[in-house]
């Protein structure tokens, strides 16, 4: 007997649009609230009279929940519905933002911000697999570049939004703001989302319970490192050294579980496929340097520069739109045949270039028109990335698969922008003291020109009505105060540097090890 093909899930005409336009909204509110809330913290912390360590729990606490959930998300799809699992956490998403808007305590607010990233991760991978699924296999390029939108926009929106939200409203209003939307949202999924047919739900004999506590475990135990390794001193901190060892311990027993187990809840052969494989390498290295760069520009202006996080969030906003705007030129490019690894690598190379425009432009008084041409090239390269990485990467996958390669890319780049600040976060304080050092060596204070300017700073502060001791220990305070932030500024562009020449270096693997191969779709393989 011959076996029947499953129904499509390809849309056509108005449903398509509405599935489409619900899945990236939903991703959307995902990824911004994962910036919005750091404007915010300080008015949290004086709010709820929170301590720093405390209150930096509150982006802890989201991001924990999201590498949680991402790689589970396939399975978890499976046992509930994808219909049913997509608008579960939407609504998850939704009650949570209220709960977080009305927490009357720092601790209260972490767990709700928890639950909320346990809806919030879902939406982000899933957001990816329905609008795969919803577009026939020719235009899956197309998709990409809509979803990949929602991805780049997202980092982006969520500064300026959250500064004008507190500059004009107060803290609790980042969450409200996600309530109607989470409503429409919700009822949209429900009306539209279809689960596909190969889905099957596992008894709870089949759950792989040891695989789950093995995974939230080893990840929840990584995040934490890359999220407080840096606060609390990396190695020579006793909780941080016991969650490495605990990382590498149950991720490698939950890489073992999945391989032998019959029914694993993350299907680890799913990575076989070569484009997949080498799509979540790149998904890494992506999410490396866009939450990477995203994080050094509002640092760079708002600690050396003085500006509002408002102003450094809108600096980028001509940049996101430029990526915009390159999305359908790229998804339309690869339609007609251009091989993607050649998009990738110019992407990379144009990546590059922005990173190193970026270490020739960094001064103690860049302005925002010094900054505007050269993020133009970085929304250009990363136009250029983005589309054909997410295509190419699930481009051969069928069925179940899409969903467990959209985990993987997803989990990838979360985990990549997590390495991202975490490891610049360590570089930008390690070369900040190697710079002050060396700055400091050439500070003679027999050397005329150092007192020359010691003695016209003292002035100046005798000038204020202070007596000459407390002027001359001014004078000193102010060039020290000169030489770290001269030390800071050159540490950030070692980072534009460094980011750039890793980017430059895989440009020549990209080239070797993605095959070329046909990127017309045949219309006939594509109905099967």
């Amino acid at each position: 007997m011959m076996k029947q093909p499953l129904p499509s899930l390809v849309e056509y005409g108005p449903r398509r649009v509405i599935i489409t336009i619900t899945a990236v909204v939903c991703a959307l509110l995902e990824i911004i609230d994962t910036t919005i809330v750091n404007v915010a913290l300080p008015d949290m912390r004086g709010s709820l009279g929170a301590t720093l360590n405390e209150v930096s729990w509150v982006i802890t606490a989201y991001s924990l929940a999201n590498v949680i959930i991402v790689p589970m998300t396939s399975w978890l799809s499976q046992q509930f519905g994808r219909r049913n699992y997509f608008a579960s956490s939407v609504i998850l998403f939704t009650i949570c933002s209220f709960l977080c808007g009305n927490a009357t305590n720092i601790w209260e607010l972490v767990v709700f911000r928890f639950l909320q990233g346990m809806g919030g991760g879902a939406l982000l991978v899933t957001s990816q697999t329905i609008i795969t699924e919803s577009w026939p296999p020719e235009k899956r390029a197309t998709a990409q570049a809509i979803y990949t939108l929602g991805v780049i926009v997202g980092p982006t929106l969520g500064p300026p939004l959250g500064g004008y939200i507190i500059d004009n409203y107060s803290w609790p209003y980042i969450f409200y703001i996600n309530i109607p939307i989470g409503v429409m949202a919700a009822l949209l999924a429900l009306q539209y989302v279809r689960s596909p047919q190969y889905e099957q739900k596992r008894s709870a004999s089949q759950v792989d319970w040891w695989g789950i506590v093995f995974l939230a475990i080893g990840i929840s135990s990584l995040q934490y490192v890359l999220e407080k390794g840096q606060e609390d001193d990396w190695f020579n901190s006793a909780v941080i050294v016991t969650l490495c060892v605990m990382a590498v311990f149950f991720l490698f027993f939950f890489v073992w579980r999945q391989l032998i187990y019959e029914y694993p809840i993350v299907n680890l052969r799913v990575l076989r496929n070569g484009n997949l494989r080498i799509g979540v390498i790149l998904s890494f290295i992506m999410g490396f340097g866009l939450f990477g760069s995203t994080f050094v520009i509002p640092l760079y202006t708002q600690s050396l520069l003085g500006w509002t996080a408002q102003q450094s969030g809108m600096l980028q906003l001509p940049s996101t739109l430029f990526v915009a705007a390159m999305m359908p030129v790229v998804a339309m490019l690869i339609q007609r045949g251009v091989p993607q690894k050649y998009l990738i690598a110019i992407g990379m190379t144009v990546f590059f270039i922005y990173s190193y425009l970026s270490y020739t432009i960094l001064t103690p008084d860049t302005s925002a028109g010094n900054f505007f041409w050269v993020l133009i090239v970085r929304g250009f390269g990363l136009g250029l990335l983005s589309v054909p990485v997410s295509t190419m990467s699930l481009s051969t996958l069928k069925g179940a698969e899409i969903g467990q390669g959209a985990s993987f890319s997803g989990m990838m780049r979360q985990l990549g922008g997590a390495f991202g600040v975490a490891l610049i976060s360590t570089f930008v304080t390690r070369q900040t003291d190697l710079h002050r050092s060396t700055l400091v060596a050439h500070l003679d204070p027999t050397n005329p020109q150092v007192q020359a300017r010691v003695g016209q700073l003292a002035a100046g502060m005798r000038s204020k009505g202070f007596d000459p001791g407390t002027a001359q220990q001014k004078a000193y305070a102010l060039i020290d105060a000169s030489v770290t932030k001269q030390a800071t500024l050159l540490s950030y562009m070692d980072v534009f540097l460094w980011v750039g020449i890793m980017f430059l270096v895989c440009v020549p693997f990209v080239l070797l090890f993605i095959k070329t191969s046909r990127n017309k779709v045949n219309l006939a393989d594509a109905a099967h």
